[in-house]
């Protein structure tokens, strides 16, 4: 293999949803909030529906003759948000029914709640410790496709190129302010005096959250 060749982006696009009642499905996903991105047909045998979620770079089409998956099979279809109980609360206003904030039960793959990523035992709330990767809830859409909210604030290293800081929206921006003007706060504590170059730390403090590195103190 050539390492001098540049390598070429492959990002995911589409995620099929399979569902029983297009009309149903795109009123659902259209009162989540999300952006109505195509609605085609051949006016036969053929139609497709696409959404995006907000700040996404994936979306999910579903269909008449899109999938031969069974209507409701999707499942564990994550959407990763930088505050759950913010997103939470825009559902349950958009009428959705979605779960409580919940955490992982101890790695317990065998229990008797719908899977997730860390096990079968949902304990009710979030993350004790409040680490990122570690608060969930739950919703379906009308066929049983289930979603799962995750919260991540700070990735794991080697997630996101260190050399690049972004935000997806203007909401994901204003929360990584609000946690880097916490932090900074406990850093001002810590120092015992203000710091005029605050600008700098922030951007500091948002950039290593980004990318995984070790926050400044």
């Amino acid at each position: 293999m050539n390492t001098n060749v540049a390598r070429i982006d492959t990002k995911l696009e589409i995620v099929v949803i399979p569902v029983s009642d297009v009309d149903r499905a795109k009123e659902f996903y259209g009162r989540l909030g999300w952006r109505l991105d195509a609605d085609y047909d051949n006016g036969a045998d053929f139609r497709v529906v696409q959404f995006t979620p907000p700040g996404s770079g994936c979306s999910v089409i579903f269909g008449k003759n899109v999938t031969a998956a069974a209507p409701g099979s999707a499942q564990g279809l994550y959407l990763i948000a930088s505050d759950i109980e913010a997103v939470r609360k825009e559902l349950l206003d958009r009428g959705v029914a979605v779960s409580e904030a919940f955490h992982d039960g101890g790695g317990v793959y065998a229990g008797l709640d719908q899977p997730y990523l860390f096990g079968r035992l949902r304990v009710s709330g979030p993350d004790p410790e409040h680490r990122s990767y570690r608060t969930f809830a739950s919703f379906s859409d009308p066929d049983g496709n289930g979603w799962l909210l995750q919260e991540i604030t700070t990735r794991l290293p080697g997630r996101i190129d260190s050399a690049a800081t972004s935000f997806s929206s203007a909401s994901d921006l204003a929360s990584a302010l609000r946690r880097a003007e916490a932090a900074h706060g406990e850093h001002e504590k810590r120092t015992g005096q203000r710091d005029e170059n605050w600008p700098d730390w922030y951007a500091e403090y948002m950039a290593a959250e980004q990318s995984g590195k070790g926050l400044p103190q």
